[in-house]
């Protein structure tokens, strides 16, 4: 009552024109962390495998590397040196992919140079359409499940909660009870009275 009373006595004095001197508290700023978030940057890689179509597209494309390098082999293993062992014929079939098939000397039957054409025009699309599916998966489809967002986000105050305003404070214990209820009335529409 005292600290009240004196603060209103200290405001009615001011006049228009006094400098009004406004004490406020700063926010303490983030550390720099020196260590990497290892849960952090295992939790990106859990969710690039579980959640992107990047593992059944990559073995999709370990598929048709095999098998058009298992083909060039057979067509060229007796008529180009440069195919004599198979593992010569996969580093060449790489190198195709990455280099659009301008790595020569090249297969140099028809079968061969057709194999190795398609094999080089595949392999880059399908490499690279794993990897815009993957960054299309990770960066754009969560943005259509909000739910995904917002228990993300829920998670990271959670984990800085010591460092929360109490403004933050509010908001995240309003969106905790406005998910707990909505799924509350989820549970009971279906008729499953259980939590």
């Amino acid at each position: 009552m005292k600290d009240s009373q004196q603060f209103d006595k200290a405001t009615s004095q001011r006049r228009l024109g006094d400098k009004v001197v406004r004490i406020t508290k700063r926010k303490q700023r983030r550390r720099l962390r020196i260590i990497p978030n290892i849960p952090g940057i295992i939790r990106f890689f859990w969710d690039i495998i579980h959640e992107t179509p990047f593992v059944p597209l990559f073995f999709v494309l370990i598929v048709i590397f095999l098998i058009s390098s298992l083909g060039i082999f057979l067509a060229e293993k007796s008529m180009n040196s440069q195919f004599d062992t198979f593992g010569h014929t996969l580093w060449w079939s790489f190198t195709a992919m990455q280099t659009q098939g301008a790595n020569s000397p090249g297969p140099i039957t028809p079968l061969g140079m057709t194999i190795g054409a398609v094999w080089s025009i595949i392999g880059t699309v399908v490499f690279f359409g794993v990897i815009i599916a993957t960054f299309y998966a990770y960066y754009v489809d969560p943005k259509r499940r909000p739910s995904k967002t917002i228990i993300d986000a829920l998670q990271y105050n959670l984990e800085e909660i010591d460092d929360l305003s109490v403004d933050e404070l509010g908001a995240l214990k309003d969106t905790v009870t406005n998910m707990v209820n909505a799924r509350i009335a989820k549970i009971e529409k279906n008729g499953q009275n259980q939590l």
